[in-house]
């Protein structure tokens, strides 16, 4: 089982601004003021199930995160941009040195993404494709 140990610190980042970008990616596609704070509120209470519940060192590592990954001017392009590459990296990154926390790792993200997108009621066609497009980015590397 992988750990943070096992990862550089600009690998770990990367591990990192995949799981928040793809939290903030959905948020952003159909951007309400209300929405988004439930929107935070649900990324941060799945980051904490996720270090508290998870069956992978990794993913409890990972639900340790505090970061955003990305600056509070970051436009919503920059986070698209941003947290797809995160994505792709990470997977790549994972499938050669850690290849058994790479499920793990995406349905840590998935999960991130989708319960953002049901925080507000959501799951309107943006945030559809917001989540699809973090799906094809895991899938790519």
């Amino acid at each position: 089982m992988a750990d943070k140990t096992d990862f550089s610190e600009q690998e770990w980042e990367t591990l990192q601004r995949g799981v928040t970008g793809a939290g903030m990616l959905v948020a952003l596609s159909d951007r309400s003021f209300f929405d988004t704070f439930k929107e935070a509120g649900a990324l941060a209470k799945h980051l904490a199930d996720a270090r508290k519940n998870s069956t992978s060192e990794l993913v409890r590592e990972l639900g340790e995160t505090r970061s955003r990954g990305f600056g509070l001017s970051a436009s919503p392009d920059e986070v698209e941009r941003g947290t797809l590459e995160a994505l792709q990296a990470s997977t790549a990154t994972l499938r050669q040195k850690a290849p058994d926390e790479a499920d793990s790792y995406r349905a840590l993200v998935l999960e991130v993404a989708e319960s953002v997108g049901r925080a507000a009621g959501g799951g309107d066609a943006a945030e559809q494709s917001a989540v699809e497009k973090i799906r094809s980015a895991l899938d790519a590397a």
